[in-house]
């Protein structure tokens, strides 16, 4: 199955180490291959994730504050 990234948005954030970051958020997407248009056809699968401009994964809290994951930031709009 194939898989790829689309860009909903992106925004500045402010660290809780003071650092300005840029973070952005996907929705994951796969290839529809029943759809046989003559175009390549991709289908939501409703998951989406957030990155920081270097790929690092930052996770939402229950909250609704960011994370970036294996530290201990928080980020803020």
């Amino acid at each position: 199955m194939d898989k790829q990234l689309h860009l909903l948005e992106s925004f500045q954030a402010r660290g809780s180490d003071g650092s300005h970051y840029k973070v952005m958020g996907y929705e994951h997407l796969v290839r529809d291959p029943s759809l046989n248009l003559g175009n390549e056809q991709w289908e939501p699968t409703g998951l989406t994730e957030y990155r920081l401009e270097d790929g690092r994964l930052v996770k939402p809290e229950r909250d609704g504050s960011l994370r970036i994951d294996g530290s201990g930031v928080t980020l803020s709009r």
